[in-house]
């Protein structure tokens, strides 16, 4: 640990917060006046060259990622040979504290922190990204309900492979089959995991357990997943539905993006479903130095880094409300509003169909998927085609 008051980069390290192979302190960012949580890689990590390559890992994919129930990351560099990583320092508890301590909520609100945790899950795995240890001390609440996902530490990104053939990583109660047998993993495996995780927010047990890792695995491999706690928890046939869907043994079996599991529990609800957020490109950090770019997606609050909390992680408060953008498909105009009507196009006052310019009014009477120059020449083509019958018919009868 180091001795404080100390500095790395723009940031004065303040107080030390807690960690293992890499320690985190509330800092100050000395340029633009807020308080930030500093990760820093210890010594022993960064003579591991496999734990040093999974921080920097975390950092670029963590600082690619803009989403109102995800951690922000600021910043990352690296000073004395010691890489670190800059974040919000945000204040609450992580969801194991809040289920533990009664502080969730009854089984709606539940449900609704769910729905964050599904859509926050969805959209990483929209950008290739997989997070491999789902599980609720790396989810965080604050008083007003609001939900977030953090530690990227083993998350794995299409293309990158860090893990040795075999090589199984994650937390054992949350794994899923594939991932137990050391297996290529997809995106599925952070479904089975958010099930595992539900089934848990719902009755307050893991629906799996045991005294080794042995028998854990022998359970997630050959056993059936026992729904008795939940039904003695009173918890709805539905609800039971999205969780036996979220965690079927075969991959295939289950919900293959995890925003229609969110879109089911907000049925059950009886709320309408957000659309789903479509991730923009960002570029992830060239330089060790550069800050995250700005946000480019219009989430419905925005995220402003307050507090962090020792061994509990990072969460969110008091989030200012943004003004939403249209949803329309339709192409916007100046000022963020969709056109009312198309250049090139003739219309009467009464509002009747649009004629294009440069045809005939008559093109009216023909059906509107022919109400075009391709219309305007099969009708000529007709035209001519009776015209040239009628005088077969004439010569036929002089004759």
């Amino acid at each position: 640990m180091m001795q404080l008051p100390a500095r790395i980069g723009k940031y004065e390290l303040q107080e030390f917060l807690g960690g293992g192979m890499s320690h985190v302190y509330r800092s100050q960012d000395t340029v633009l006046g807020r308080t930030v949580a500093v990760k820093i890689l210890t010594e022993e990590g960064c003579s591991d060259a496999e734990a040093k390559a999974r921080f920097l890992q975390e950092a670029r994919v963590a600082s690619s990622i803009v989403h109102e129930n995800i951690m922000n990351v600021f910043d990352f560099g690296e000073e004395g040979g010691k890489p670190y990583i800059v974040m919000e320092f945000l204040r609450g508890e992580n969801l194991r504290d809040a289920l533990r301590n009664n502080r969730a909520g009854d089984v709606r609100n539940r449900l609704r922190l769910a729905v964050q945790i599904a859509k926050a899950i969805d959209y990483i795995h929209q950008k290739k990204i997989i997070h491999r240890d789902i599980k609720p001390e790396n989810l965080q609440v604050d008083s007003t309900g609001k939900i977030k996902l953090m530690d990227f530490g083993i998350a794995k990104a299409e293309g990158m492979q860090l893990t040795r053939a075999g090589f199984t990583l994650g937390t054992p109660y949350y794994m899923a089959p594939e991932q137990v047998l050391g297996q290529q993993v997809t995106h599925l495996v952070d479904v089975y995991s958010f099930g595992i995780l539900l089934f848990e927010m719902l009755c307050g047990a893991k629906p799996v357990m045991g005294d080794t890792i042995e028998k854990i695995f022998n359970k997630i491999l050959y056993e059936p997943l026992d729904m008795a706690p939940l039904q003695a928890a009173g918890v709805d046939r539905e609800v039971l539905r999205i969780v036996a869907k979220c965690t079927a043994k075969q991959s295939q079996d289950r919900y293959q993006k995890l925003f229609d599991a969110a879109v089911d529990i907000e049925r059950f609800l009886g709320v309408e479903s957000s659309q789903r957020m479509v991730t923009t490109t960002m570029p992830t950090m060239g330089s060790m130095q550069q800050n995250k770019p700005p946000q480019t997606q219009t989430p419905t609050a925005s995220a402003q880094p307050t507090g962090y909390t020792q061994q509990t992680g990072y969460t969110q408060q008091n989030q200012p409300q943004q003004q939403q953008r249209p949803t329309s498909n339709a192409p916007v105009g100046q000022g963020g509003w969709a056109p009312t009507h198309q250049t090139g196009a003739r219309s009467n006052i009464s509002g009747t169909q649009q004629i294009p310019d440069g045809l005939p009014g008559f093109v009216k009477i023909l059906p509107r998927a022919l109400q075009n120059q391709t219309g305007v020449m099969i009708l000529v083509a007709v035209a001519v085609l009776l015209f040239m019958a009628g005088i077969y018919f004439v010569i036929t009868l002089l004759a």
